[in-house]
């Protein structure tokens, strides 16, 4: 029998892409634009969508330097 260990002392995740500042910019500033989108949805829209009003304000609250992590560029 093979026991293993991991000494992992930071979280073990991926490491996110290093991204120049004109990356980032890009990226904050799609996230700005999709979330002035969001929070212009009607309610039909937005339960075509699946996603409810007050999760879309809470979304469209949110700055514009939270870009979502899975976005790499």
């Amino acid at each position: 029998m093979t026991l293993a260990t991991s000494s992992c002392t930071a979280p073990c995740r991926a490491a996110k892409p290093q991204l120049s500042i004109t990356s980032r910019l890009r990226l904050h500033m799609a996230a700005w634009r999709q979330r002035r989108q969001l929070a212009r949805l009607d309610a039909r829209a937005l339960e075509d969508i699946g996603v409810t009003r007050a999760q879309a304000d809470a979304e469209a609250r949110g700055g514009f330097w939270k870009a979502p992590d899975h976005w790499h560029g």
